[in-house]
């Protein structure tokens, strides 16, 4: 039961990571704030009773020390592990991170950047590559009707008839890049009215399951590892959420992993992933019985508050899904790093 075992652990160690890139918000310094995080991130990890495996985490292990893809992970994996548990009683689990999620939101002090994870059984998680990903998040009243493949017109249509809204009071959300210049005016050519965001689109995908968020759809070309972060919380809340593999450097115009789009489907092929246009839904993205999410924010977001320093603590706000218990749990936590005279709640 990993909701049981792991629920509070998880929090914990998003609010860890949050803390700790929080220090560094509106510094200008967006590698030592994801830096920090990362070390804090695993640290606390690696005192959880659990055999964790990191499928999507901070690139391969040449390139990042920690939190590598592959690292074992908790305190079973640890050499001296039978001073702390029997390792074949507990269960494999696959984990993906993202320690500082929107690393230059936090570096120049903007909206939406959090720590998030998610956490199912092992093989519950799509290994997805480093490459990019054609995304479509939309609210559970939405689910199975829109479709990647339609063109975002038509899913423009198809959202104001499943939420019952005019296509003008619709908000998709839309990362600011070159590559999709067409899809905002095409967009706006529908009707509807764009939010541009600079980095972060998991916490903009996690917004269209929540009412009240004025958030509709998430449309466009972000990185692939987020995109399974984000199906695996869209799974646990029952949303829409979609995404296709980009591997053609032509198509994303900022750079990608690989030479060329020949040397990416080879890459793809050496995964395991022989037909490379295929369209993932969440089920096929996060697939494991039991699937957690947990994010906690670093700077103020649309679902979450971002970290409150204050003399002698901190407060945060997380939020862990479940698909085991079908809740979505908001989590006010204050941290007291001195002890001090009251209790401060600003």
């Amino acid at each position: 039961m990993l909701e049981t075992t792991l629920g509070l652990e998880i929090i914990e160690v998003v609010e860890q990571a949050a803390l700790a890139s929080a220090k560094w918000m509106g510094k200008g310094d967006k590698n030592t704030a994801d830096h920090v995080a990362v070390e804090a991130m695993r640290e606390r990890m690696n005192n959880i009773h659990m055999r964790g495996r990191i499928v999507i985490g901070e690139g391969e292990r040449d390139e990042a020390p920690m939190l590598y893809i592959g690292e074992q992970v908790g305190i079973c994996n640890q050499p001296d592990a039978k001073n702390f548990c029997n390792p074949d009683e507990l269960i494999e689990v696959d984990i993906a991170v993202d320690p500082c999620e929107g690393t230059n939101l936090v570096a120049y002090g903007q909206p939406g950047s959090m720590a998030v994870l998610a956490i199912s059984e092992k093989g519950g998680l799509f290994a997805a590559p480093d490459f990019y990903m054609k995304k479509l998040a939309a609210p559970p009243a939405a689910k199975n009707h829109v479709d990647i493949n339609k063109s975002a017109t038509e899913n423009l249509q198809i959202l104001s008839e499943c939420l019952d809204r005019a296509i003008e009071e619709l908000v998709v959300v839309v990362m600011k890049r070159d590559r999709h210049k067409g899809l905002i005016e095409e967009i706006r050519s529908a009707g509807a009215r764009v939010r541009l965001i600079s980095d972060g689109d998991v916490s903009a995908a996690l917004s269209c399951a929540f009412s009240g968020t004025n958030i509709h759809a998430l449309m466009g070309i972000g990185a692939a590892p987020e995109g399974v972060i984000s199906a695996a919380a869209m799974r646990c809340l029952g949303g829409h959420f979609q995404g296709q593999l980009i591997y053609d450097p032509a198509t994303v115009q900022t750079g990608l992993i690989g030479e060329s789009k020949e040397g990416n489907l080879e890459r793809l092929k050496e995964m395991n992933i022989h037909d490379p246009d295929k369209v993932y839904n969440t089920h096929e993205l996060a697939s494991g019985d039991t699937v957690l999410f947990a994010a906690c924010g670093i700077t103020p977001g649309t679902l979450m508050e971002g970290v409150r320093l204050f003399h002698g603590g901190a407060r945060t706000q997380s939020l862990v899904i479940s698909t085991q218990s079908k809740t979505a749990r908001f989590v006010d936590t204050v941290h007291l790093f001195d002890q001090p005279k009251t209790l401060q709640l600003r």
